[in-house]
C-alpha cells in the first residue's frame, strides 16, 4: 500500500482506528477472491477440467481459511473489548422482580386453560419488557459526562465539584439519568486483555512465519486491591433536552491526606417502567492529591507565637517594615527618630524595622523512620507542617523548604503535595545534609536534642515530634 493512500485513509477513518479498518477491508477482499475461486472452480467443473477445479477449489479454501485465522479472530475481539469499554450493567428493581413473577404467573395460567386472551397478555407483559430495555438504552447513549475538581483540595475541609452531563442528540431528551459511582471491583484474578502478534505458522514449529500481525489476548490477571474512590454520592438529573446540559454542584469532603483515584463513573437510568436499572460505564480517570490539614490547631496556636518572635528577633534591622518603637542608643541614628513617641513619652525613642532581604525562612521535615513515633504523632507532625508552610506563605516571606527526598522547589503547593504522599521512611536524616544559610529554619524532627548537628542551633527554631 503507497504512502499516499495509507494518509488518505487515516484521514478518512481518522475517528476509528486505522489498522481495524485495514483488516477488515483485506478480509473482504479475501473474501471476494475465495469466492470468485469458488466459482470459477464449479465452471470449470462442469467444463470437465478436473486440474483447473482441483487448483481452484483448492485457492478458494486457503483464502477463506487465511481470512479466517488473521482477521476473524482480530476483528471478533476488537468488538468484544469495544463492548467491554461501553458495557451496561443490569440490576432487577422489586418492581421488576414482582413483574416478571406476575407475568410468569399467567403464562402458566396460559398454558393450562389454552385461553388466546392470556397469551396476548403475556405477549403484552413480555413486550414491555423489551421495551423498556431498548428504552433505557437509548436513554443512556449519546450522553457526555465532564467532572470538574478543584485542583487544590485539603483534608477535612469541603470543596465544591460540579457535574456537566451533555445530551448530544439532536432529537431525543434524556430522562431520569443518575451519575453514580462504579461498581467496588473485589480482589482476585480476573479476565483482562494484552497486546500480542499473532504468528502463523507457528514459532514452536520451527518454520519460517507466513504472517505477523498485531493482535489482543485475553488472560486472567491479580487483581489490586481498588483505592478510595473520589465521587461516593448518586445525582440525579430528571430531563435534559436534546443538545442541552445539566449541572449539578456537590460537595466533597476527605478525612484524610494522599491520593483518590478514580477510573471511572455510572450513568443509571430506570427509565421507563422501573423494571431494571441500567448503568452504563464511563471511562473517566480522575485523580486528585488531598493536602494535609491547614486548619488552625490548639498546637498550631502554641508553637506560632514563638517561632514568630524567634523568627522576627533573628531578622530584625533596618529596613521598610517597621519592627518596633524602643529607647534610643549612642549607635542610632537621628533621622529614625520617632518624633511623636519621644513626645508622649518624655524620652527618647527610635523607629527599628526589618530587612526585606533577609525575611528568608525555611520548613524542613525530618521524616522519621517507621515506628520512631506513633501513626497519630506522625500525622499531626505532617499536618502542623502543612499549617506552618501555609502560613507564612502569605507573610510577605521568601519561603522555602526542605525533607527527604523533596526537590519541590519554593512553591508551597509543591511541598504540600509532598506532605500528602509522605510516608515514614529509612535513610539519612535531612538534618546532617541541611546546608546552613541565611534563611531561618523552623524544625520538625523527632531526633533527640543531643543528636542534632550544632551548627544549626543558632539559625533554628526546633519542634519535637511527640513519640
Amino acid at each position: 500500500m503507497s504512502a499516499w493512500l495509507k494518509s488518505v485513509l487515516s484521514k478518512v477513518l481518522s475517528s476509528v482506528e486505522y489498522e481495524a479498518w485495514v483488516r477488515f477491508l483485506v478480509a473482504i477482499v479475501g473474501l471476494a477472491l475465495a469466492l470468485a475461486a469458488a466459482v470459477l472452480s464449479t465452471v470449470a467443473s462442469e467444463s470437465g477440467n478436473v486440474l483447473a477445479t482441483g487448483i481452484l477449489a483448492s485457492a478458494a479454501l486457503l483464502l477463506a481459511a487465511v481470512v479466517g485465522l488473521t482477521t476473524v479472530p482480530y476483528l471478533a475481539r476488537r468488538v468484544v473489548v469495544a463492548g467491554m469499554r461501553d458495557a451496561f450493567d443490569f440490576d432487577v428493581t422489586r418492581e421488576g422482580v414482582a413483574y416478571i413473577v406476575l407475568t410468569l404467573v399467567i403464562g402458566v395460567a396460559a398454558l393450562n386453560t389454552g385461553n388466546n386472551l392470556l397469551f396476548l397478555v403475556v405477549a403484552a407483559m413480555l413486550a414491555a419488557v423489551l421495551v423498556g430495555g431498548v428504552s433505557s438504552a437509548l436513554v443512556l447513549r449519546g450522553l457526555l459526562l465532564e467532572v470538574n475538581i478543584p485542583a487544590h483540595v485539603f483534608a477535612g475541609t469541603a470543596v465544591s465539584a460540579r457535574l456537566v452531563l451533555r445530551n448530544l442528540r439532536r432529537l431525543l431528551p434524556a430522562l431520569s439519568v443518575s451519575v453514580v459511582p462504579p461498581r467496588q471491583k473485589k480482589t482476585g484474578k480476573r479476565w483482562g486483555t494484552r497486546h500480542t502478534v499473532f504468528v502463523f505458522p507457528s514459532e514452536k514449529t520451527g518454520r519460517k512465519p507466513w504472517v505477523r500481525w498485531p493482535d489482543i489476548w485475553f488472560e486472567r490477571k491479580d487483581q489490586a486491591a481498588p483505592g478510595e474512590a473520589i465521587f461516593r454520592e448518586r445525582v440525579y438529573f430528571p430531563y435534559i433536552a436534546p443538545g442541552d446540559a445539566g449541572r449539578a454542584d456537590l460537595e466533597l469532603r476527605f478525612d484524610r491526606r494522599g491520593r483518590y483515584v478514580q477510573n471511572s463513573f455510572g450513568l443509571a437510568t430506570r427509565f421507563p417502567f422501573s423494571f431494571l436499572v441500567k448503568t452504563r460505564r464511563v471511562p473517566l480517570n480522575r485523580e486528585i492529591v488531598v493536602y494535609p490539614p491547614v486548619e488552625p490547631t490548639d498546637e498550631l496556636f502554641e508553637v506560632l507565637p514563638m517561632i514568630t518572635g524567634e523568627f522576627e528577633s533573628y531578622v530584625r534591622g533596618r529596613g521598610y517594615d517597621l519592627y518596633r518603637i524602643r529607647e534610643y542608643g549612642p549607635e542610632d541614628s537621628a533621622r529614625h527618630v520617632d518624633w511623636k513617641s519621644t513626645a508622649k513619652s518624655g524620652s527618647l525613642k527610635v523607629r527599628e524595622f526589618t530587612r526585606e532581604d533577609e525575611r528568608k525562612l525555611r520548613i524542613v521535615f525530618d521524616n522519621p523512620a517507621p515506628g520512631v513515633v506513633s501513626q497519630a504523632a506522625y500525622e499531626n507532625a505532617v499536618a502542623l507542617a502543612a499549617s506552618l508552610g501555609w502560613h507564612f506563605a502569605d507573610e510577605h516571606t521568601e519561603l522555602s523548604f526542605a525533607a527527604a527526598g523533596y526537590d519541590g522547589g519554593h512553591d508551597v503547593y509543591q511541598f504540600l503535595a509532598y506532605l500528602a504522599l509522605v510516608k515514614e521512611c529509612e535513610g539519612t536524616s535531612v538534618l546532617e545534609t541541611l546546608d546552613v544559610t541565611d534563611d531561618y529554619n523552623v524544625v520538625l524532627t523527632a531526633r533527640q536534642r543531643g543528636s542534632i548537628p550544632s551548627r544549626l542551633w543558632q539559625s533554628s527554631y526546633f519542634v519535637f515530634i511527640d513519640k
